[in-house]
């Protein structure tokens, strides 16, 4: 056969659907190149787990919205047999993932080592937000996480009640697994059968709290073991409270910023109620998320108002005196922990808003825009409550709600506001069913809320646009020791 003679390339320049062509055969090939690289790095990588940060309780100022800057997360945890790692959320997600855009670039032939190598490699770095992690038991011992946290964009509080027949055995199980359950998720890893809601997220801040109600001591046979100081809340003139929505025998605060990994936890602790507690109530809020504003700020309500601007610090000197339960404590069990006192207040918000911004203010005592004193300065400038108008009448009206509050009108009363927004859509009549789930935090609630609110009763400015409608108070114990679980000492002591 004799030897053929290449053609003449045509000189022609190619057309639109040539040159198309060329460039998604080019694209095709530096895809494949780089799931190629992907494929070799991933070959070689050593496990390492995603970018995480742990912020302990007590190390921001509560409700600041700070992020922490991220750091290493410790290595992955096993569970079960040592050679059985146990997969984080984003971990199990990034095997699936990585495995099906393998499939897609290299085809059937390289889908195996596409598999192989994404089992292999570590996941891609989480954002700030994502990789934030609080420690379900802190170093050294401590108060459980949610209490001093900076506040969570997400937020549900739920409250069961015990199943009949459940006895002190029976709860102690319950809140073994609840803590098993809430460490895991609070570290990022998915807990045994997993719902996969979470999977490709990171912890974002995720805290688990437990408290105990005034009935669950009757209800397990531990009523000589009830604090003194879990007496219930007394009543008060503006109530207007739902007992469905009220109290309970066991309470949960779950808080994350990003709201599957919150759905998340609060679905798998329901699932770990079943047949020992039934839920009695559920509340869902919000509160801005970090990162949001130009630089950390005290939050605002749905009235736009800044609150939480006179909250007591970590770095007070009488912090731990006034929030936390102290030696002296009648029950044992208790000292370390804290009251949390729960309300679900709705805010008349049409009422509300027909108001000048001059009145507002009047009613609260403060500017609206900063947040400062109506006698001046800034936030964080002391009100005088001292200071009179020309007329002699106070600056800070006598019924303004942030004088009424205010520890020097109340002997020193303090107590650490957590709350978060809560927006439950429109009424029959058009208006919003929203408001505020005020949490505060306190060693003493008769020395603390009850004291105040019963000076708010009695003639805040701020009281006509407001309806509570639901109210709980629980025992809040400290964070479990370890390999133990939270309420450990009062069930087993």
């Amino acid at each position: 056969m004799s030897k053929q003679t290449p053609r003449k390339q045509s000189a022609r320049k190619p057309s639109a659907a040539q040159q198309a062509a060329a460039q998604q055969t080019t694209s095709q090939q530096a895809a494949a190149k780089q799931a190629a690289a992907k494929q070799a790095d991933a070959q070689q990588a050593t496990g390492r787990k995603a970018p995480g940060t742990d912020s302990g309780a007590g190390s921001a100022k509560a409700g600041g919205g700070r992020v922490p800057a991220p750091a290493t997360a410790p290595a992955p945890e096993t569970h079960g047999s040592p050679a059985k790692e146990r997969l984080s959320r984003r971990r199990l997600l990034g095997t699936v993932g990585a495995a099906g855009a393998a499939g897609l670039v290299v085809g059937a032939a390289g889908g195996a080592a596409g598999v192989s190598a994404a089992q292999d490699g570590a996941p891609e770095a989480l954002t700030t937000v994502g990789s934030t992690r609080v420690p379900f038991r802190p170093a050294g011992g401590g108060h459980q996480a949610g209490i001093t946290t900076p506040l969570q964009a997400k937020g549900h509080l739920v409250a069961f009640d015990l199943a009949p027949g459940t006895d002190r055995k029976a709860a102690a199980a319950l809140l073994r697994r609840w803590s098993r359950t809430a460490e895991e998720l609070m570290a990022g890893r998915a807990p045994d059968a997993d719902t996969g809601v979470a999977l490709d997220a990171g912890p974002s801040s995720l805290t688990v709290t437990f408290g105990f109600g005034h009935s669950f001591f009757g209800r397990t046979g531990l009523t000589e073991r009830r604090p003194l100081a879990l007496d219930p809340l007394p009543d008060f003139s503006a109530d207007a409270l739902d007992p469905a929505r009220s109290n309970g025998d066991l309470w949960i605060q779950i808080g994350a910023d990003d709201a599957l990994v919150a759905f998340h936890a609060l679905r798998a602790l329901q699932k770990d109620a079943a047949g020992r507690a039934r839920l009695r109530w559920q509340m869902n809020g919000f509160h801005r998320t970090p990162g949001a504003t130009a630089h950390p700020m005290t939050t605002r309500n749905l009235m736009g108002q800044i609150d939480g601007t006179n909250n007591p610090k970590p770095s007070d000197r009488d912090f731990d005196e006034r929030i936390f339960v102290g030696r002296d404590a009648d029950q044992a069990w208790m000292r370390g922990g804290s009251y949390a006192v729960v309300r679900r207040i709705r805010m008349l918000l049409d009422d509300w808003e027909k108001r000048s911004r001059h009145d507002q203010e009047k009613v609260i005592g403060r500017r609206k825009d900063n947040g400062a004193p109506l006698t001046g300065g800034s936030e964080t400038t002391p009100m005088r409550l001292d200071a009179n108008r020309p007329d002699g009448l106070p600056v800070i009206p006598a019924n303004a709600h942030a004088r009424i509050a205010a520890p020097e009108s109340n002997q020193g009363a303090a107590m650490l506001r957590r709350p978060f927004s809560y927006h439950d859509g429109f009424r029959e009549d058009g208006a919003p069913d929203a408001g505020l789930l005020f949490i505060c935090w306190q060693a003493d609630p008769l020395r603390a809320f009850t004291q105040v609110q019963r000076k708010l009763d009695r003639g805040d400015a701020l009281s006509p646009f407001l309806r509570h409608e639901a109210s709980g108070l629980f025992a809040v114990p400290p964070a479990a020791e370890r390999g133990g679980y939270v309420g450990q000492p009062l069930l087993e002591g």
